[in-house]
């Protein structure tokens, strides 16, 4: 028998991947291997499925043993990868050892973890996948709010865009939320100050309370003889103290490289992958939150549309058309309905500027007075079109 094609994650790349490759070749083996049950979701509906009143079975739009049948790959599931012998092309698990011809790593990201002092910080939560999610649903809905009718009280660390698009849809479905972050505004390293004080204004009317420059020093258990009413006692380093029921950490990702620094692949911000996804030990591909893209300037891209053209190229390139990956403009929606969002942002470190043209729409200018940016907002995210098509005429 042929040795099997074999995937690492049954994220959106790694389902994606086998689907794409299924388009070309339906006869190689391919066997998916990963550490969860397999099913498939959509990774960006966490962020947005309280107002849609979606608990975490309702999330699953495929079961993995549905996928996997009609996908004609053999599923490895509740399997934990330990290593990854590149020079023999095996990788070894928990469950026995797997040979493959050809690898394709898509690990995906890990939340990023600050240390914080005290007897709660354990209980920080952060949610990066459907099992964090039920975590966190378990947990928001089962704090008691007694006859007083006390609303639940979210604390969120980090104003970003999960911290932001969390916010809002908890605010909506009759949280009390408290964001947290060390910059001035909202999404600051990704919007335009004039857009961050919309979106900071418009998700306050909504009921979102704002800490801006500080952070979260420490997480306790208030004592039951305390005045302050929450579960949880946080105190901020500007010297507050605000309490809370739950406290979740949206303070980013980061690749995940474990495996791939383990069986030596050269992985910097991420896995190092060249146009053809390639890795820097043959055989060995690397595609989603984990892979630092050479087509995207040395970057990662943690979003749902690079995934989609990665995957597409990879599987071509798999079944033995080796196509580089192209990534084209790739505005980002930000699930805010107080403020609806629409992003096509430089990349990180471009020297220039954002300007206003008009209400609700920005652009990034590079030295040259290059166009390489824009920001829609309220109704003008209607406009994506028409401003993708500037932007790449420009």
């Amino acid at each position: 028998m042929n040795k099997p094609l074999i995937i690492i994650g049954a994220g959106l790349a790694g389902w994606t991947t086998a689907r794409e490759f299924r388009k070309l070749d339906t006869t190689t083996p391919v066997l998916l291997i990963t550490a969860d049950n397999g099913d498939f979701y959509a990774k960006p509906s966490l962020s947005n499925a309280f107002a849609q009143k979606r608990g975490p079975a309702q999330l699953v739009t495929t079961p993995a043993a549905h996928m996997a049948q009609t996908l004609a790959v053999t599923l490895q599931a509740h399997t934990r990868v330990t290593g990854m012998d590149a020079a023999a092309c095996v990788v070894h698990t928990r469950q026995g050892d797997f040979s493959y011809a050809q690898l394709v790593l898509a690990t995906g990201a890990k939340a990023i973890q600050v240390p914080l002092a005290g007897d709660a910080s354990l209980e920080v939560l952060s949610v990066n996948s459907l099992d964090d999610y039920s975590v966190f649903h378990a947990r928001a809905t089962a704090v008691n709010t007694g006859a007083s009718g006390r609303k639940t009280q979210v604390l969120i660390m980090g104003a970003g865009l999960i911290g932001c698009e969390f916010a809002n849809d908890l605010t909506s479905t009759g949280f009390a939320v408290t964001v947290v972050d060390p910059a001035a505004s909202p999404m600051a390293a990704l919007l335009p100050t004039g857009a961050g004080a919309q979106l900071r204004d418009a998700l306050s009317t909504h009921g979102v309370a704002w800490r801006f420059g500080t952070t979260v020093q420490s997480v306790n258990h208030t004592p039951d003889t305390a005045s302050i009413k929450g579960a949880l006692t946080v105190q901020l380093s500007s010297g507050e103290t605000l309490a809370a029921d739950v406290v979740l950490s949206a303070i980013g990702l980061r690749a995940d490289v474990t495996l791939a620094q383990a069986a030596g692949l050269v992985c910097e911000r991420g896995v190092v992958a060249d146009a053809w996804l390639r890795t820097s030990s043959p055989h060995i591909y690397v595609l989603g939150d984990a892979a630092q893209y050479a087509s995207a300037g040395g970057r990662t891209l943690p979003y749902v549309m690079p995934i989609m053209s990665a995957a597409k190229a990879l599987a071509a390139t798999l079944a033995g058309t080796p196509t580089e990956v192209v990534f084209p403009l790739m505005p980002v929606a930000i699930k805010t309905p107080a403020l609806p969002i629409v992003v096509a942002a430089p990349a990180p470190g471009t020297l220039g500027a954002w300007r206003d043209v008009e209400a609700g729409l920005w652009h990034f200018y590079d030295a040259t007075d290059m166009p390489l940016g824009f920001v829609l907002a309220g109704k003008h995210t209607s406009r994506r079109a028409e401003q993708s098509k500037l932007l790449a005429a420009a």
